[in-house]
């Protein structure tokens, strides 16, 4: 088996690399879950950050006249849609998750 050079690390992921032909791909979740399930056999903690970009961004130009903390908040919200989409597929897979 091979020994990770981390045994503890924070992952990333882009809500922008959720996207498919829509906003939101399902496949695209689960291909991330599949590498995330492969570090955790090797023994690899994770905390993961998620974006939500592919659903909604402040400084697009659908946003434009929005007043800038409502747009946040809107990307806030984004961003725990997309968590708790990641956090189902990685129940799904046997992993343990908490948005």
């Amino acid at each position: 088996m091979t020994t990770p050079v981390y045994k503890r690390v924070l992952l990333k992921l882009s809500g922008e690399a959720l996207m498919g032909e829509d906003q939101f791909n399902r496949a695209s979740i689960e291909h991330m879950v599949e590498d995330v399930v492969d570090a955790a056999k090797l023994g690899v903690e994770m905390a993961i950050v998620i974006g939500g970009g592919n659903i909604f961004r402040g400084v697009a130009p659908g946003a434009k006249g929005m007043d800038r903390a409502t747009a946040d908040y809107m990307g806030m919200l984004a961003t725990v849609i997309n968590s708790l989409a990641l956090a189902d597929a990685m129940e799904q897979a046997g992993l343990t998750a908490r948005v």
